[in-house]
């Protein structure tokens, strides 16, 4: 009786951890894949509750999430002969487990391979401007690339981002000489177009003060205003020719309207005859 006790005893034992071990618990984000004596045995199981056959099946659990991989910087080549250090992240999922575990090894690792791979050939058919400027060009050949090969390891490609762009030191010394001579360019571009537009409103300003003389007067009075107006002690005034002018021709106007209201003619001066010399021999002064 002691004997045959042990034995039930035993063999509950024994059912309790096979039922144990016959059971899986999947999570929401992950597949089950039944390999029955090394063959996948039905399709993945869904989350939840999953019974085994102890012994003779084995579940492996792929993850259904999308997977951030960082891809290390790599070193190249630019077409215009620049060497630059490019990193990038890829995100992808896993959209079907049997060809993800079955089709290929460890589908992380190769994913990380093709993806360097990847990168290295965008760098060699790419400029620099490109790689600085254009990276959502690049971004999107970059995902062609590694989605191609991919696709057959039931994997999908989210998106791929270049994170950065490493430049030599003298490389960058001379992007930044190039950007500061480009604003010198556009600065003095902008001072010169300020002249010529000063000038030419100076030219039709100079010629509506030339037909109009007062108007000369007018803005010199207001120059002399806004010149006091900071409180000098001193001020210095140019005398402008136009002006002299003015001046002058009014007096003229002046003389000439005086001599019509007299109305006689002015009498000439007497012309001085020269005195002949007395005496012989002297030339007459």
């Amino acid at each position: 009786m002691a004997t045959l006790l042990v034995v039930c005893v035993v063999l509950g034992i024994v059912l309790v951890v096979l039922a144990a071990s016959s059971i899986r618990v999947i999570r929401q984000y992950e597949r089950g894949l039944i390999f029955r004596f090394g063959r996948v045995a039905r399709a993945p199981k869904e989350p939840g509750l999953a019974l085994i056959v102890p012994v003779v099946d084995r579940m492996h659990k792929v993850n259904m999430q999308v997977v951030t991989l960082p891809v290390p910087a790599q070193d190249g080549i630019t077409r215009d002969n620049v060497t630059v250090r490019v990193d990038a992240v890829v995100y992808f999922r896993v959209i079907d487990p049997v060809q993800a575990i079955v089709g290929v090894e460890n589908y992380r690792f190769a994913m990380l391979q093709v993806a360097q791979a990847s990168l290295r050939r965008t760098i060699g058919e790419s400029n620099l401007d490109d790689l600085l400027s254009h990276r959502e060009r690049l971004n999107e050949g970059l995902e062609l690339m590694i989605d191609s090969p991919a696709a057959t390891w039931g994997i999908h490609i989210d998106r791929v981002e270049i994170k950065d762009v490493a430049l030599p030191e003298f490389m960058k010394r001379a992007m930044s000489r190039q950007a500061e001579a480009e604003r010198e360019r556009r600065g003095r571009v902008i001072a010169a177009e300020g002249e010529l537009q000063a000038s030419e409103k100076l030219s039709q300003a100079a010629a509506t003060m030339a037909a109009t003389p007062a108007a000369l007067q007018l803005r010199l009075l207001e120059t002399v205003v806004e010149v006091a107006a900071e409180k000098n002690s001193t001020l210095v005034l140019p005398f402008p020719v136009e002006l002299l002018r003015f001046l002058d021709e009014a007096a003229k106007r002046d003389a000439a309207t005086r001599e019509g209201g007299a109305g006689e003619p002015v009498a000439p001066a007497p012309r001085r005859e020269p005195v002949a010399n007395p005496e012989p021999g002297f030339a007459p002064r």
